[in-house]
């Protein structure tokens, strides 16, 4: 069984969190099914409003999908998230990868 099979068994059978969707959206994301992806990081953040990683990584999945305003509003969630809880490496890398997508919108 691969991954994704064993997450997804384990959502099936009721079980449901911040980290299991986290979890599943990495795989998806790994994956390139950056719209499942999107899905299971939007639920962890809705589980958690305080995971700034999740927030970081749903500004991503937006990204790859060139959802660019809902990406930026992730990160902008994730920076605040990350500031306030003192994380500093997650609060770089949402800058970079907001800097990116306000290139790519620069350029279209």
């Amino acid at each position: 069984m691969n991954p994704i099979e064993t997450f997804e068994k384990m959502l099936a059978s009721g079980q449901d969190g911040d980290m299991l969707r986290f979890t599943l959206g990495n795989a998806y994301f790994t994956a390139k099914d950056y719209t499942v992806a999107v899905e299971h990081f939007a639920k962890a953040v809705e589980h958690n409003e305080e995971y700034s990683a999740a927030w970081k990584m749903l500004g991503r999945s937006h990204a790859s999908l060139e959802q660019h305003s809902e990406a930026l509003a992730a990160f902008d969630a994730g920076m605040a998230v990350a500031s306030k809880n003192g994380d500093k490496q997650t609060e770089k890398e949402i800058t970079v990868f907001r800097k990116r997508v306000l290139k790519q919108l620069d350029t279209d």
